[in-house]
């Protein structure tokens, strides 16, 4: 890496340090690269790590913790006394992230590549400004990484209203929390603070909740919902806003009705968009579509033959899983190696109570492209080990193609450690398994993990703990 007073000339410029910079970073430079990472925050590790993923799942822990012993009595284990301390809690969540934010420090620094904290902006095709650090950098190769944003509603930008960034730092426990959006930010977070002790009241002006979901899974958590939260209302919209003495009155339409409700706190829930705007990208050839992406290919390159755009600011689920291996790939083409996001499945997480779980092809996009399959369904209150640790309520189901050998198109998983099922499954897709793989791999017994063989003998119609389908 040559510097000068202003000016560093680099191979590769990642501009982000989230889950697929940092990973773009560290794969670049192990494949010889001078590297340089741009981040704004003084923190790496991006939305996931800092105010998504990783406290969202420590807190709905600790809630999973004390919904166990509350339950606990039902196996006979009996004691009383425990409650939340928040301050504990919130040391604990700060903890767990600082912990994986200085690992990401220390593994870029071993890897010899230079951080800098700062805004970057692109000035032409092969050099960045990086207002904040007062430099300019030259590179060969560019790595957009820079994520995305929350959605604020138009209405409520004045008003102290909570996102998920503040609702996750936990600065206190309202005693009545208003949710907007069912989608898995709202779930998720609902979750926690109902079992943190929060009455929670959540609009949805959908019909359904976690409408990318199938409706089949969505009404085993809704079960749940209906059990933790206060009032789950769908196809219903927040009008007005406005703060009061203790805390905002909120107008909340329900089809043909009004009504305004006060509430201690209000979590805006609706969603994220790509964070591409103020980054010069108008210097460049590049120009986003009409969701503000940076429109990519399968080696996630740009119009820019020398930039790449990866994770949330380019096509595809907002998901960080996705991030980290796009940022491989694009690492991986700049070494002219033969890489492409060429993958067929990509899992899609939802940490509700019960969890939820998909990869492949859904039941709701098999319908609506009008795909032939055929179907099966294994109910968890069937499965031994469900049985044992009393978490029965759910399913796991497998989407087959009927002529084509069974080949295993799609897996919907609800309940018990369905986050953690779904990897099997996905491999299975990735390498083109049938409902043969799968029923005729030996899989130890009693797991969860019987559940994918389970449904897969539904599938091919020769179940043995549940009955088959009566022939006609």
């Amino acid at each position: 890496m040559v510097m000068g007073e202003l000016t560093m000339e680099v191979d590769v410029a990642v501009i982000g340090g989230g889950p697929g910079g940092y990973v773009a970073a560290i794969r670049a430079a192990d494949l010889g690269f001078n590297v340089v990472l741009i981040e704004e925050k003084k923190r790496l590790g991006g939305v996931c790590l800092l105010e998504g993923c990783i406290p969202s799942k420590t807190l709905i822990h600790a809630v999973e913790l004390a919904d166990e012993a509350t339950h606990a009595k039902k196996i006979g284990l009996n004691f009383s006394g425990f409650e939340f301390d928040i301050d504990a809690l919130r040391k604990w969540t700060e903890k767990v992230v600082n912990g994986l934010s200085h690992g990401i420090d220390y593994l870029l620094e071993k890897r010899g590549v230079e951080v800098v904290t700062g805004h970057a902006k692109f000035t032409d095709n092969t050099h960045l400004q990086v207002d904040g650090a007062g430099i300019s950098i030259e590179f060969k190769n560019a790595i957009i990484a820079t994520g995305s944003k929350i959605n604020v509603l138009p209405d409520a930008v004045d008003l102290p209203l909570w996102t998920s960034a503040e609702a996750l730092t936990i600065p206190y426990v309202p005693e009545r929390l208003l949710i907007i959006g069912g989608g898995y930010i709202g779930m998720e977070i609902g979750f926690v603070y109902a079992g943190l002790g929060s009455k929670i009241t959540l609009v949805e002006p959908k019909a359904h909740l976690l409408c990318h979901a199938d409706e089949d899974m969505v009404d085993v958590v809704m079960k749940s919902c209906k059990k933790k939260f206060e009032k789950v209302m769908v196809e219903s919209k927040v009008g007005h806003i406005k703060q009061s003495s203790g805390g905002f009155t909120v107008e909340i339409i329900h089809k043909d009705t009004t009504e305004n409700v006060e509430f201690e706190q209000v979590l805006m829930a609706v969603g994220r968009h790509p964070y591409s705007d103020d980054l010069g990208l108008e210097n460049t050839k590049i120009e986003v579509d009409q969701y503000h992406r940076i429109p990519n290919n399968e080696e996630c390159r740009t119009v820019e033959p020398n930039i790449f755009a990866i994770g949330d600011c380019a096509p595809g689920p907002m998901l960080a899983h996705k991030a980290t291996r796009e940022g491989k790939i694009a690492a991986e083409v700049i070494a002219n190696h033969p890489s492409a996001m060429d993958n067929r499945a990509i899992p899609a997480v939802v940490f509700t109570h019960p969890e939820m779980s998909w990869v492949g092809l859904s039941e709701n996009e098999a319908q609506k492209k009008g795909v032939k399959y055929a179907i099966g369904k294994f109910p968890l209150n069937a499965l031994g080990r469900a049985r044992s640790i009393g978490k029965t309520d759910g399913f796991v189901k497998i989407l087959s193609d009927p002529d084509n050998d069974d080949l295993i198109l799609g897996v919907g998983i609800v309940g018990e450690q369905a986050s953690e099922l779904i990897s099997e499954a996905t491999l299975a897709i990735e390498m083109g398994a049938t409902l043969e793989d799968i029923l005729s791999t030996v899989h130890p017994h009693p797991t969860m993990s019987e559940s994918l063989m389970e449904a897969a003998e539904v599938a091919a119609g020769v179940p043995i703990h549940v009955l088959p389908k009566s022939k006609k």
